[in-house]
């Protein structure tokens, strides 16, 4: 673990623009029971490395108790009885602490015995043990701020007929229970905040690290209008494939249902088409954006139908991977050379099948997420984190100047004395 550091483009001194820089809330206590453990200790971790880097710049911060640390992760018993009842068990204190519950309600990893089965924990579950954790620690910590990377039942955030609205209910009632801030990642509708309009919701984008981590991992892709686009695989991404497409300055193409009735036997029949609107992909690199990979046939079915209009490489791209039914299709699309590559972040969990994939790539959050925290417990800005378009316009502009270089680079002619170096 040694060799994570967080990016140099982020300086451990007034990160969030405050003049005078913000004091801490109190100190920082970590829940991350419900985490995948590897990502608990990433984020463990550089939270660690930025604090004994803050501390070297202002040797006064040692003077705060509990501010630099090793360790800011405090114990939790979750265990369940074979019934299935759960109950939460604090086996560390956190009184006087800025307390930051982390929680994945999609860790499927995360298993128990009931009825003498063996089960994965099922995110209604774990929202059920995020409840007793904020039960368990509301007496005593000064703060509870819960984040939560995939919002849990965040694509139920409107009403279209007679059906429950989980994810309202879900946040009035970690309010009522007193956390004073949620954090999720890439909401699907953002607009869900109105369910509680007087308390902090926030809804934070991946959208630079994302980019950051696409160019890392393909250095020849080259952004331009004639070289590459953006495509939203269905009606509900477009907002966000319309920022990364203005960000990028690509054109953006849209997959939409169309849907048809018919009358056959005397019966309505609907019928669905997946149908394309936008620019032709011929010879073009696509980045597919969407929240969420559920099963990824979604993304595979828009993914063949741009190979067909000639695409050169179909890239994927989701803040959040399930495989509900397994890898085994999106591996067959990369051996089909119809997919490139799949891209998601590692705040969820990721089975250590598809981690192994030859054709699937991580979006590292730790540090971003360690920097979310330590604006939260200075109560600073978070402007910079919420709208990241200068960043990606920076970022997009050094990649695009270094494909430059290099292409001229490779054109030029070889003289006498390269060969002599």
């Amino acid at each position: 673990m040694d060799h994570l550091a967080f990016p140099a483009d982020q300086s451990v001194r007034n990160l969030f623009g405050d003049e005078p820089p913000l004091g801490s809330y109190g100190p920082i206590a970590l829940i991350t029971e419900q985490m995948e453990p590897a990502f608990a200790e990433r984020v463990n971790h550089q939270l660690s490395l930025r604090r004994h880097a803050m501390l070297r710049e202002q040797p006064e911060l040692d003077l705060i108790p509990g501010y630099v640390r090793n360790e800011y992760r405090k114990r939790c018993d979750l265990s369940r009885f074979s019934s299935g009842e759960g109950k939460a068990v604090l086996l560390d204190s956190v009184r006087g602490h800025d307390l930051f519950i982390l929680t994945d309600v999609l860790n499927c990893g995360a298993t128990y015995r009931r009825y003498g089965n063996e089960v994965s924990i099922a995110p209604d579950e774990h929202f059920q043990d995020l409840a007793r954790i904020v039960i368990s620690a509301r007496d005593s910590a000064t703060r509870i701020n819960v984040i939560m990377p995939y919002l849990y039942e965040g694509r139920r955030y409107h009403r279209t007929g007679r059906e429950s609205l989980d994810c309202a209910m879900m946040l009035r009632q970690l309010f009522r229970l007193g956390i004073d801030n949620f954090i999720t990642f890439d909401a699907r509708d953002a607009r869900v905040a109105n369910a509680v309009p007087r308390n902090n919701f926030e809804s934070f984008p991946t959208s630079y690290q994302t980019i950051r981590t696409l160019l890392d991992k393909i250095p020849d892709l080259v952004i331009d209008r004639d070289h590459m686009m953006i495509v939203s695989p269905d009606e509900s991404s477009i907002s966000r494939c319309i920022f990364y497409a203005s960000s990028m300055k690509l054109p953006l193409g849209i997959f939409y249902l169309r849907h048809d009735f018919k009358l056959i036997n005397g019966k309505m029949v609907r019928s669905s088409t997946r149908t394309y609107l936008g620019d032709s992909p011929e010879g073009k690199d696509i980045l597919i954006v969407s929240d969420l990979l559920d099963s990824g046939n979604e993304f595979i079915a828009c993914a063949t139908a741009l190979k067909a209009r000639g695409a050169r490489r179909v890239i994927c791209a989701a803040s959040f991977a399930q495989f509900t039914e397994g890898i085994g299709a999106m591996r067959q699309a990369w051996e089909n050379g119809v997919v490139e590559r799949v891209f998601t972040t590692d705040m969820t969990y990721r089975s250590p099948e598809l981690l192994s994939s030859p054709w699937y790539t991580s979006i590292p959050m730790a540090d971003d997420l360690a920097l979310l925290i330590t604006a939260l417990n200075h109560d600073a800005s978070l402007s910079r984190l919420l709208a990241p378009a200068k960043r990606i316009a920076a970022l997009v502009k050094r990649h695009t100047t270094r494909v430059g270089a290099r292409k001229s680079l490779d054109h030029r002619q070889i003289s006498f004395s390269d060969l002599q170096q």
